[in-house]
């Protein structure tokens, strides 16, 4: 008899909504649905949606009894979660027989239909995605132990425990992919001795994403349900964890990362035994090369059928990535996930330290004559000082080496320690979620002058002495290997002399106290100033010349048990690893000791320890790109504007009442930034003060009080400035408008009253209304205040002609027209140095603040000589710290560097790019309804097909593009703008990859609407 044909096998959708009609009277609409052994259609009627399966001819009818008991032992046994529950025909049967057009006898059931998405279509994959679906495996493992049926023991394909019958089908492999295949054949053949005696029990034994339901809570999703129980068979209990890794794991950057979400959830629910995760490598592994096998296989018997195809892909790229993972380090992976010590040696190891001791002396004599001194390399140390020590090595190196040998000390240390001379990029690596750097020291390093000899702990014998040259290495190294009883360990020692390894080779026995070697100098060692790199290592994962050296952040406890700390041995405060302040412990005090009303950014705030130019950096030195912080104008701690301020300081600082040469030169090099109208400055300490010292100033010019101000307008936080702000007094804890200020709306061309283009004049007649409303009052304006682009009104560019119509009627009422440059000035628009000059006017008075400082607390007012005049009315203004001259040799200093580095074309350029790419972004994802703003002071907002403001979806990819360590900020009255404000040194290149992870973070299932 011929075999039925694909399309003979093939159950249209029409013809499974007869088949819920004729047999179950339910009427609704068919879709079909991924399935390999039946065909699935979701049969969706008024107001409930079922599954129907549809077997294939061959069916066995035992086969699918087996399923309909255990899931009536599901009902029985499980509360907790959710299953399938089946439904009877009309005629009472849970399965029953079906003839199809070509005479082929199909079974038919019917199941409960449980709501959501499925795994497969859920981006991303979270953590806690990811051990919620850890965590239901686990319940399901847990409530089969019980269950028992004779087809639970049938020989089955997809038995991992019968796994080794993809031999027979070697021959339908390439070379590469043969290779990959046999590597864990092989493995998987080692393990038969342990892994058939472990434990068994019928399981699931099909975890795949399209089997895994997901809640429709896209910003938190969680697995409500593992779906189709038909390979339920009785094996081993790890291959259930091992076919939920295998397909949970799948197009990950890094899939082992990805493993311990869905182990630690497994574990709690099911707890599992050591000898089981030693196994789980390669049985995850293999249970890929069979989907790969029958991929393979299906590929011709069936080469129209897509679904059986499905995740061949994905699989053999996790194969590859599986084969480069250390077997002995998943081992310890995954037992940290399940909150067990990682490696297994290392409880042995430290009862070996309980009753040894080693001394410094020990390791190098010359020690005795030295001071021992702690030496801190760590992310915030004030030793190293500017990043430009550590970017220019040399400059940190010499001062070491200056200490080591003009103060005879011998510096020690390191072990734990986050260091910033490891966050460049030869220590960046990808992950999950966009790059980490390898800045955790495993080992001690101890500081002292080159050819200083070096003394064996330990008896033990020579296990590799290379020369590892590479510049993230050693240098010379030599590794002992050492046996006490039953205990292995080895010792490294890097940046050695190649001169004094000359007579080492693998197996030569060493002596305690024996001479191994001598430092190296600086020249053999990559340009690392003299010292020795020591590491006890429990484990050599492979390695055969040296040893992993520094750990990123996430992997540093598996790290920290490999290689444990060496003062367990050497028992000295001086080696102490210093401890870190707990997160929440820094929350908690804050609140209870600082004001309430002091916030924090991030649903999971940052511990932020550094700055580098246009990055942050946390105490772990992981390095955050900074595009909102327009206060770092040139450059987090910029080292020529640093330099500046710590030459001043060092030789004076004082008040503006004596004479000085540098508020002088600032004052000129600042004045030459302005129209020549605006030629008399007054120096402050902020943005706020120069604000309030602005509105003074106008009341003294015209003798009013009352100021027009913009609706979300924000000047800042002293009194003076919340009552003009509306983004203050009309929010949280705001008492409203007071008597002398006048709100006139936004002028939002986006999303305002008037919308579109030619919008300026309407909205500058707000401004003449509040003029007359003013004076209807029998008042007259003061002035008239406005940001040149609104900031925490979303980044709203004025519209054309709006600051010249607004400032002709201010000024025809004998009003002053001020311009807040606090946020935009300082050549952040690119086109203009001033952002006023975008509309070609010339205010009053403008206030500058933020930028003008780069961080320190300086600002300024400047103003016409007419309001100078008028201001200066006898009463003296005197500032104690305004104009002081640390402050203007930083001033002075941060305008040389915008000048120096052509930072305002830099603005322009980058901007402008920024700019295109975004709008090149909103076409593919039109949740991007607006981008706006100059040069590096840009706006995106978010908004539905209705112009709805989607503050939730904003306020969720800000906090995802943390997660990717890019820093954004949301602003606007509905607080769905993201404000792009980076310091002036933002390039190009940072402009691509916060475009690539934007991109990335958009498709994600939340941002869909």
């Amino acid at each position: 008899m011929t075999e039925p044909t694909y399309q003979q096998l093939q159950i249209s959708e029409p013809l499974a909504e007869q088949i819920a009609i004729d047999f179950f009277e339910i009427k609704g609409k068919a879709k079909a649905l991924p399935g390999e052994i039946d065909f699935n259609f979701k049969i969706t009627s008024t107001n409930k949606s079922y599954i129907l399966k549809i077997s294939r001819p061959e069916a066995a009818l035992e086969y699918l009894t087996f399923q309909d008991e255990l899931l009536k032992h599901l009902e029985q046994n499980s509360p907790i979660f959710k299953y399938p529950k089946s439904f009877r025909n009309i005629n009472g049967n849970g399965i029953f027989n079906y003839i199809d057009a070509f005479g082929n006898t199909r079974k038919i059931r019917l199941l409960e239909w449980i709501d959501g998405n499925l795994y497969s279509a859920i981006n991303p994959k979270s953590n806690n995605l990811r051990y919620s679906l850890g965590l239901q495996c686990g319940q399901i493992t847990h409530c089969l132990l019980g269950f028992n049926h004779t087809l639970a023991h049938r020989t089955f394909d997809w038995d991992l425990a019968n796994a080794l019958w993809v031999e027979q089908y070697l021959g339908l492999f390439s070379e590469k992919e043969l290779k990959i295949v046999s590597f864990f054949i092989e493995k998987f053949k080692n393990i038969q001795p342990q892994y058939q005696n472990l434990r068994k029990s019928t399981i699931h034994n099909d975890a795949n994403d399209n089997n895994i339901i997901v809640s429709n809570h896209l910003q938190n999703p969680v697995v409500e349900a593992i779906i189709d129980y038909g390979d339920s068979v009785y094996s081993q209990i790890i291959n259930d964890l091992s076919v939920v890794l295998a397909y949970g794991i799948m197009d990950f950057e890094d899939p082992l990362e990805a493993s311990k979400a869905i182990i630690t959830g497994y574990h709690e629910s099911f707890p599992l035994l050591d000898q089981e995760l030693q196994v789980l490598y390669t049985t995850t592994a293999m249970r890929l090369v069979i989907s790969v096998t029958k991929s393979a296989i299906n590929k011709k018997k069936e080469p129209e059928n897509k679904y059986l195809l499905i995740s061949e892909k994905s699989a053999w790229l996790l194969l590859e990535q599986w084969m480069n993972i250390s077997e002995n380090y998943a081992y310890y992976s995954f037992r940290k996930a399940c909150g067990m010590t990682p490696c297994k040696t290392y409880d042995e190891f430290i009862n070996y330290t309980q009753n040894t001791i080693w001394s410094i002396e020990d390791l190098i004599p010359e020690s005795i004559n030295k001071t021992i001194v702690p030496l801190d390399l760590s992310i915030a140390s004030t030793f190293i000082g500017n990043f430009s020590n550590y970017i220019n090595s040399a400059a940190l190196d010499d001062k070491i080496s200056r200490k080591v040998k003009d103060e005879n000390v011998l510096f020690v240390g390191g072990y734990g320690e986050a260091r910033p001379i490891y966050t460049t990029d030869a220590f960046k690596i990808k992950t999950n979620e966009g790059y980490e750097h390898r800045t955790i020291h495993i080992g001690v390093d101890f500081w002292i002058s080159a050819n200083t000899p070096i003394h064996a702990l330990e008896n033990g014998e020579v296990f590799s002495c290379h020369n590892n040259d590479h510049p993230k290495d050693y240098g010379p190294t030599l590794i002992l290997k050492h046996h006490i009883n039953d205990l292995v360990f080895y010792t490294l020692y890097g940046h050695l002399t190649k001169e004094s390894l000359v007579d080492k080779f693998a197996g030569k026995p060493i002596k305690k106290g024996e001479k191994i070697a001598n430092i190296g100098i600086d020249s053999e060692n990559g340009g690392w100033s003299p010292h020795l790199h020591f590491q006890i290592i429990l484990d050599m994962l492979g390695h055969e010349n040296d040893f992993i050296g520094v750990s990123t952040p996430n992997n540093w406890p598996i790290f920290s048990s490999i290689c444990p700390d060496p003062n367990l041995l050497f028992k000295t405060p001086l080696l102490a690893a210093k401890k870190r302040t707990d997160h929440l412990e820094q929350i908690n005090y804050r609140k209870q000791h600082l004001g309430k009303s002091l916030s924090l950014s991030y649903d999971q705030p940052l511990k932020i320890v550094r700055g580098e130019m246009q990055y942050l950096i946390d105490e772990f030195g992981q390095k955050y790109l900074d595009t909102v912080n327009n206060v770092a104008h040139v450059g987090h701690e910029h080292p020529k504007v640093v330099e500046a301020g710590q030459q001043q300081m060092s030789i004076l600082n004082t008040n503006t009442r004596y004479l000085n040469d540098e508020i002088l030169q600032f004052a000129e090099e600042l004045l030459n930034t302005f129209p020549a109208e605006l030629s008399v400055l007054h120096f402050v300490n902020s943005g706020s003060e120069a604000n309030e010292l602005a509105m003074r100033m106008a009341k003294a010019v015209t003798g009013e009080k009352d100021i027009i101000a913009l609706e979300i307008g924000y000047h800042g936080n002293t009194q003076g400035c919340i009552d003009i702000s509306s983004y203050k007094f009309d929010g949280k804890g705001g008492k409203g408008c007071p008597e002398n200020t006048h709100i006139v709306p936004l002028p939002d061309a986006f999303r305002g009253i008037y919308q579109g283009e030619n919008t300026g004049v309407k909205y500058a007649k707000h401004v003449d209304e509040a003029i007359q409303k003013i004076q209807s009052k029998n008042r007259n304006v003061a002035a008239f205040i406005a940001e040149s682009i609104v900031s925490c009104g979303g980044q709203i560019d004025l519209p054309e002609g709006y600051l010249k119509d607004a400032y002709q009627f201010v000024r025809k009422a004998g009003g002053v027209c001020i311009a807040d440059e606090v946020q935009v000035g300082f050549g952040r628009v690119g086109k203009a140095f001033w952002g006023f000059q975008l509309h070609g006017v010339v205010p009053d008075i403008v206030t500058m603040g933020k930028p003008i400082g780069n961080g320190h607390p300086l600002a300024a007012v400047v103003c016409t000589r007419a309001v100078a005049d008028a201001f200066a009315n006898g009463m003296e203004y005197f500032n104690t710290f305004g104009g002081n001259p640390v402050s203007c040799a930083i001033g002075r200093q941060v305008l040389q560097v915008i000048k120096e580095d052509k930072l305002q074309e830099n603005a322009l350029d980058v901007g402008e790019y920024l700019k295109n790419q975004l709008k090149e972004l909103q076409i593919v994802h039109p949740i991007i309804a607006d981008v706006r703003g100059e040069g590096l002071f840009l706006g995106i907002e978010l908004v539905d097909e209705n112009k709805k403001p989607l503050p939730e979806q904003t306020n969720y990819l800000a906090n995802r593009m943390k997660d990717f360590k890019i820093l954004m900020s949301v602003d606007g009255p509905q607080h769905n703008v993201l404000k792009i404000k980076p310091p002036m040194c933002f390039s190009k290149e940072n402009v691509d990859y916060m475009l690539e992870v934007l991109s990335k973070v958009l498709r994600e299932s939340f941002m869909e609407f």
